[in-house]
C-alpha cells in the first residue's frame, strides 16, 4: 500500500469508524434526558415520515440521540451532507452510526441534492437538515429546509441539545464537543407543516424561529437542575 493509498484508508475509513465509538461512547456515559419525544414517535407510529432539522453546531451527538427517542422503532435516514473533504469524512461517519447521507449544500451540488431528497421522500425515510451549514450564519436557516417541506408535504420536526458541560471550537458555528459524564436533555418540537398559498419566506421564518425556540427550551430544562447550557 502506498502512502497516498494508507493516508486515504485512514482518512476516510478508520478514522470515521474510530469517531463513531468515540460519539457511541460519550452518548453513553451522558445522563440523558428527553423532551417532546412524543412528537417524532406519533408521526413514526403513523408510517409517516418528517424532516428533522437542528443546527450544525450540535451534529456531534445527534445520530445517537435521534436514534434514541426511537425506542426500538426502525427508521431510515437520510441526511443532507455537504460535498467537501470534512463531508466526506462526516458521511462516512453517519453511516457506522446508521443514518445514510445525501451530498450536497446550499452552496455546492445543492440543486441536486434537493432534487435526490425530493425522489427519496417517497421511500420510508426521515430526512436530516443542518439547516445553517455548512458554512453559516450560525442559526440562520437556509432556504432548501423549506423547499423539501413544500414539495414533499413533509412536517418539519425540530430537535436540539444541550448539554452542561462540553468544549466550544472557534469555528463559524461554535461547533460543540459534550463532554462525557455531562447531563444532556435534546428537545423536539411540535412538528411544522407547510400552509398552503404560504409565503415560502414565511415558512422558513416559522421553521428558524421554532428551531432558536428549541434550543432554548433544552437549555431551560438544564437550568431546572441549576445547570448552565455550553
Amino acid at each position: 500500500m502506498s502512502q497516498n493509498q494508507y493516508n486515504n484508508w485512514f482518512l476516510f475509513t478508520l478514522l470515521p469508524w474510530v469517531a463513531s465509538i468515540i460519539i457511541r461512547l460519550i452518548y453513553l456515559t451522558m445522563r440523558v434526558e428527553y423532551i417532546g419525544a412524543h412528537h417524532p414517535r406519533e408521526i413514526w407510529d403513523k408510517n409517516e415520515n418528517f424532516i428533522l432539522s437542528f443546527w450544525h453546531d450540535q451534529l456531534l451527538l445527534m445520530a445517537p440521540g435521534y436514534k434514541g427517542a426511537q425506542t426500538g422503532r426502525k427508521v431510515g435516514t437520510k441526511v443532507l451532507i455537504s460535498q467537501s473533504k470534512d463531508g466526506e469524512l462526516i458521511a462516512r461517519t453517519m453511516e457506522f452510526l446508521g443514518l445514510g447521507a445525501v451530498r450536497g449544500s446550499s452552496s455546492r451540488g445543492g440543486r441536486e441534492a434537493l432534487r435526490e431528497m425530493v425522489k427519496m421522500a417517497r421511500d420510508p425515510d426521515d430526512i436530516v437538515f443542518t439547516p445553517d451549514g455548512p458554512r453559516g450564519p450560525r442559526h440562520v436557516a437556509k432556504m432548501g429546509v423549506a423547499q423539501i417541506s413544500k414539495m414533499t408535504s413533509r412536517p418539519v420536526v425540530p430537535i436540539a441539545l444541550a448539554v452542561s458541560r462540553g468544549f466550544r471550537f472557534s469555528s463559524w458555528d461554535k461547533f460543540l464537543f459534550p463532554y462525557p459524564f455531562s447531563r444532556g436533555v435534546y428537545s423536539f418540537c411540535e412538528p411544522i407543516t407547510y400552509n398552503s398559498g404560504e409565503d415560502i419566506e414565511a415558512f422558513l421564518k416559522r421553521i428558524e424561529e421554532a428551531m432558536i425556540a428549541n434550543t432554548e427550551q433544552a437549555a431551560a430544562k438544564l437550568g431546572e437542575y441549576g445547570l448552565s447550557a455550553v
